[in-house]
């Protein structure tokens, strides 16, 4: 989806010239990420530059809160918005909208809430409704967000297609696509002009309901309104929709349409083609694919050496899969933890742990310590081999580390009913508590399934709790009546 704040003009200026003892040497995007994109050294780069209270155009600072945007790193990104202003700094509307982004995806929906009604009067227009929009959205909170579209219109702000293309995606992702052609018909009678994301996302909501023929007609309608031109993110989105409902034939058909599109060589465009010939089956083209984009792109950034090999990785080519990954290890400028991972999980899931273990050090020794997905990859492979020791060391590990955007790692709720039902056929309480502890340093709201089951681990080895219906409570915990009944046994 294209942002829903339009994208930086950004104007550089010659850095050249400054004096390096009131400025960086280089810009400061440069600076944040020359030791490649892993979360750590990012944050590192921040605090030092933010320590040194060197200053930085105003150019630099827009483009660097882009980049980390775009590589969800929204603790730090809104760590530099915040102290640049503080700093003076000004922002404008559309800085303002970025931030109020910022403090959604770092502090939550309230703090966002907080700071748009903190916001000058002047300040709300379009550009900060759409941001707030933006957000519920994003979380899904449709009852917000349809108050205040509605108050959006009620202010007659000249709406573009950009809210109703949130309001659009949050229908969909709450499994209400038979709202959206409601919506495309108030933007015609609106004359509201829609682009290729609203034509996009309206294909995928026919595609939800089966309706491939209703997703053609999108498709010709486009092509006879003129106005939006069909570009390669259409094709991409038609053909992974064909892929969706096993049209292989017109999926391939599409896709050398796309190809034909992307006569600019956009990197993106390249990377989907890889991906969806690798769903339906082609190897030959990815490769085919990966050479061209070689071309166009010799100096191959990490992500596209990541996608490659995880779709070679998908097709079953672990040949394939580590020649690629020694292309890139001989050639890449920082090691990113993000490739490694890919072949440390094919070589698990084949049960290869020494290979995956042996790939691990090699990527600590050259820099890129393991994040939560390495451990969180380790810990599915002890889990099906019925090694609970090692699997909780590895949760314990991922916890700790938490999430490269800043926020906090958590195990899925099949992964912990996994653990604590082994607890409780093992009787195990001292196990299920320590367990217990691990999770709530990522969260302290574990809920009442949670709870109940450890009840449960306590009756199983016939333990009682004297303090356990202080803590329940203590934790605001709802137990049903069966919950209640586990309690009244072990208090």
């Amino acid at each position: 989806m294209t942002s829903f704040i339009q994208k930086f003009s950004l104007k550089t200026k010659n850095i050249g010239k400054r004096s390096t003892k009131k400025y960086l040497e280089d810009a400061l995007y440069k600076n944040l990420f020359k030791e490649g994109g892993e979360e750590n050294h990012i944050r590192k780069n921040v605090n030092e530059f933010l320590k040194s209270h060197k200053s930085a155009y105003k150019w630099e600072v827009g483009k660097s809160l882009k980049v980390l945007r775009q590589r969800k790193l929204y603790a730090p990104a809104l760590k530099l918005s915040e102290t640049m202003e503080k700093r003076g700094m000004n922002k404008t509307i559309n800085d303002q909208a970025i931030h109020l982004d910022l403090v959604a995806k770092s502090k939550g929906i309230e703090a966002a809430e907080s700071y748009f009604l903190n916001l000058p009067e002047t300040s709300k227009d379009l550009v900060t409704y759409c941001a707030l929009l933006n957000c519920y959205c994003k979380e899904l909170i449709t009852e917000k967000a349809e108050a205040l579209m509605e108050k959006m219109k009620q202010l007659n702000l000249s709406l573009s297609s950009m809210p109703y293309n949130s309001l659009m995606t949050l229908y969909t992702k709450t499994g209400h696509p038979e709202k959206i052609p409601a919506i495309i018909q108030e933007m015609k009678a609106s004359d509201v002009m829609p682009d290729s994301y609203t034509y996009n996302v309206w294909m995928r909501a026919l595609s939800s309901v089966n309706d491939i023929s209703g997703v053609e007609r999108v498709i010709d309608e486009m092509k006879r309104d003129g106005r939006v031109a069909e570009d390669w993110t259409t094709y991409s989105n038609l053909a992974s929709i064909y892929v969706d409902a096993g049209l292989t034939d017109k999926a391939v058909k599409t896709l050398k349409e796309l190809e034909k599109k992307n006569a600019c060589r956009n990197i993106t465009a390249y990377q989907f083609l890889i991906t969806l010939y690798g769903r339906v089956g082609n190897l030959l083209e990815v490769y085919r694919v990966w050479r061209s984009l070689r071309l166009a792109f010799p100096r191959t950034a990490n992500i596209s050496y990541l996608n490659m090999i995880q779709v070679l990785v998908n097709l079953n080519d672990l040949p394939g899969a580590e020649k690629c990954f020694k292309e890139w290890e001989s050639g890449c400028p920082t090691y990113d933890i993000r490739v490694a991972n890919v072949l440390v999980g094919a070589y698990t899931k084949q049960g290869s742990l020494e290979k995956a273990e042996e790939l691990k050090e090699r990527a600590r020794r050259s820099g890129a310590k393991p994040n939560a997905k390495t451990w969180e990859i380790f810990m599915d492979y002890y889990l099906q081999n019925g090694d609970i020791k090692s699997a909780i060391d590895c949760v314990d590990k991922a916890v700790s580390i938490g999430r490269g955007d800043g926020g906090k790692w958590f195990p899925s709720s099949a992964i912990v009913t996994k653990f604590m039902s082994h607890y409780e056929q093992n009787k195990d309480v001292a196990g299920a508590e320590h367990f217990m502890e691990i999770l709530k340093k990522a969260k302290n709201d574990l809920g009442v399934d949670i709870f109940e089951s450890l009840l449960r681990t306590y009756i199983a080895s016939e333990k009682t709790s004297p303090i356990m219906r202080r803590r329940i409570k203590m934790e605001n915990i709802e137990l049903s009546d069966e919950g209640k009944r586990l309690l009244d046994a072990i208090s």
